[in-house]
């Protein structure tokens, strides 16, 4: 089971366990439009070849622009043994509106 959290839960998350690994699997021209820092960069189609650059055994936080790939890929990490996971709820757009609003929606 992947468990859905907001933005700002994710903030507070990050808080009390710095381990966290972002990983932001949307297509290159949208991470230039708004990015997060330190977002691991690896868009939804390329997870499968590029997947030994995680470390599996760090929680991962999935985010896309809305939530709806990254629940796939979110899904698909989960299949291959990843220890904890999370979905980002509503994506970088959520993140603009809850935590950075200097962060571009589209």
């Amino acid at each position: 089971m992947i468990d859905d959290i907001t933005p700002t839960e994710f903030v507070r998350l990050c808080e009390d366990d710095a381990r966290w690994q972002v990983l932001d699997v949307r297509e290159p021209w949208e991470f230039e439009v708004s990015s997060i820092d330190n977002a691991i960069l690896m868009p939804m189609s390329d997870v499968p070849k590029r997947i030994s650059e995680l470390d599996s055994t760090r929680p991962t936080a999935v985010l896309c622009r809305s939530g709806i790939r990254s629940r796939n890929v979110a899904e698909f990490l989960a299949e291959q043994g990843f220890a904890r996971l999370i979905n980002i709820a509503g994506g970088i757009n959520a993140w603009s509106q809850e935590v950075d609003a200097t962060l571009e929606q589209y």
